[in-house]
């Protein structure tokens, strides 16, 4: 496996993914990664979300509208936490602070 260290985390250069030295240690639990709405609810694989926002999608002329409902999430680390399909529009990343828990 080829990685190296990069303070506390772990990097794969092929990548670029990041990890921390903890979850690579067996026996040792890694921290649990909370992601909440812009209410401050938490949210978890396979909620339904609603967009707070009117949201441009990069690389398009298309937005996606105040009140779009999202179906079946899935939280992942970054910058934009969630994966999502949102008809019409496809599959894209949103950041949890512009939707709330429907």
């Amino acid at each position: 496996m080829l990685t190296y260290e990069d303070g506390a985390n772990l990097v794969c250069p092929e990548c670029a993914h990041e990890w921390s030295r903890a979850a690579a240690t067996p026996g040792v639990e890694p921290e649990r990664h909370v992601v909440r709405d812009a209410n401050g609810n938490e949210l978890r694989d396979g909620d339904s979300v609603i967009v707070i926002k009117d949201l441009k999608v990069r690389g398009s002329s298309a937005v996606v509208k105040v009140g779009t409902k999202v179906r079946n999430i899935r939280l992942v680390e970054g910058d934009h936490d969630i994966d999502c399909r949102i008809e019409g529009i496809g599959a894209m990343g949103l950041k949890s602070e512009f939707v709330r828990k429907a």
